[in-house]
């Protein structure tokens, strides 16, 4: 995985201003052997939308509802927030091949459960059409590496809804560990898996890295993944549990 920075401004339309780049003033963009994970830009809505309208996709996200377009531009607004006010975030996953939208994977703060905070939580989701290729696993990777090795968080959670076996499946090729199993406020079973620094083991040079320079293929359309749900307070949450994953 490469980490590249570049200085500039993200605008969404949804909200006024600019998002500034997160702790070290400069955006941020890890590439993979087949991804790009960027910050978000406004021609990603439509594709992020149609990912949170579909039923399936939002199956194991909140109580199941799909998101529409506002929430998306919503959502994806409180995501840039979070980068700027703690140095990290979602990253858009676009698909360095066709310059598709495939969803999103990143670093969050869980709000929408209290019992685990402080903590921060990592988590994916991806169009249907992306699943069962490795994609959220390789995507995850990279953003796990990124909060250890560059953004020097000290431990990072997901969250696994019983039932979203894919989901719990790609935390356990990250290396993550149960911890607990907890009621949340739904009184669903939720389990709390986690990764420390000191236990964390990079994956090694075969697994998912480009070579530095790669060319960024022109971005297009795609079908993506919702941030979906509203929030109470700015950051989150911006999903349930770590998503719809790769099968």
């Amino acid at each position: 995985m490469s980490v590249s920075r570049s200085t500039g401004s993200v605008v969404l339309g949804y909200r006024l201003g600019t998002t500034s780049t997160g702790e070290d003033g400069q955006m941020v963009t890890l590439t993979t052997s087949r991804l790009l994970l960027r910050r978000w830009r406004e021609d990603d809505l439509p594709a992020m939308a149609a990912i949170n309208a579909d039923p399936e996709v939002m199956r194991w996200i909140g109580d199941g509802t799909p998101v529409d377009d506002e929430a998306t531009a919503a959502a994806t607004a409180r995501s840039e927030q979070h980068w700027e006010t703690h140095g990290f975030g979602l990253f858009a996953v676009e698909i360095r091949a066709s310059g598709e939208l495939a969803g999103f994977t990143g670093l969050n703060t869980p709000y929408f459960l209290p019992e685990v905070l402080p903590a921060v939580e990592i988590g994916w989701r991806l169009g249907r059409q992306y699943w069962g290729q490795g994609i959220a696993t390789e995507a995850a990777q990279a953003a796990l590496d990124f909060g250890f090795t560059d953004r020097g968080l000290d431990r990072i959670v997901s969250i696994h809804q019983l039932g979203n076996d894919a989901s719990g499946r790609v935390m356990q090729k990250l290396g993550m560990q149960l911890d607990r199993e907890i009621t949340d406020s739904r009184g669903w079973r939720v389990r709390i898996y986690g990764i420390s620094r000191n236990d964390y083991r990079p994956a090694g040079p075969a697994a998912n890295r480009a070579e530095p320079g790669a060319e960024r293929p022109r971005s297009g359309r795609c079908g993506s993944s919702l941030l979906g749900g509203s929030a109470a307070e700015a950051g989150g949450p911006y999903w349930r549990d770590g998503g719809v994953s790769s099968r």
